[in-house]
């Protein structure tokens, strides 16, 4: 009888645990969009300039002279459309460094910031991992401000074209949500 009883208390247990998960993800409100991100290496229109050189070995899987430390610093334009001619909806601002001494893998810590649209004003702090080669890379959404304050989720990240050898477009499709009782929110 006393092993039902534990049973018992193990089932309450857990089916108050997922009703809490249940209220908890009620309050809060989906946030998706889908922007292109325009990453321009080199030229006059340049968005990502070297920071830092690394002092690691060369990378070999990477462009000739890449070296495991590389650090970029990024003030990318983000469009509404994949052409960098589509309305501009904001930057994408932070770095990149190249974190892999075999692989081109890169780490991202990031801000979008949103200068358009129902979220203008607001800022997504993006973080992760750009294994470069991977079709899609999902990297984390671990905060916001504004209409985005405490938001959280992915971002599912991919080149989407090369328009040169130094443009890269990439698409990010954010996935996250922000806590519904929060008033400055705005509807979409």
């Amino acid at each position: 009888m006393g092993s039902r009883s534990s049973v018992a208390k193990q089932q309450l247990v857990l089916i108050a645990a997922a009703l809490v998960l249940a209220v908890a993800s009620a309050r809060r409100r989906p946030v998706h969009l889908r922007l292109y991100m325009h990453d321009i290496t080199g030229g006059p229109g340049r968005t990502a300039v070297p920071l830092v050189n690394g002092t690691g070995p060369l990378n070999p899987s990477m462009p000739a002279g890449s070296r495991f430390g590389d650090t970029t610093a990024i003030d990318d334009l983000l469009t509404e459309g994949l052409g960098v001619e589509s309305e501009p909806v904001g930057r994408a601002q932070g770095t990149y460094m190249l974190a892999s001494l075999r692989e081109p893998v890169l780490v991202v810590s990031m801000t979008v910031v949103l200068t358009a649209g129902p979220y203008n004003g607001s800022v997504l702090v993006v973080a992760g991992r750009d294994s470069v080669l991977d079709e899609t890379r999902e990297l984390a959404v671990v905060g916001g401000t504004g209409q985005l304050r405490r938001a959280s989720g992915h971002v599912l990240w991919r080149t989407a074209r090369l328009e040169s050898a130094v443009h890269w477009v990439l698409e990010l499709d954010v996935h996250a949500s922000v806590p519904a009782d929060d008033t400055r929110v705005a509807t979409q």
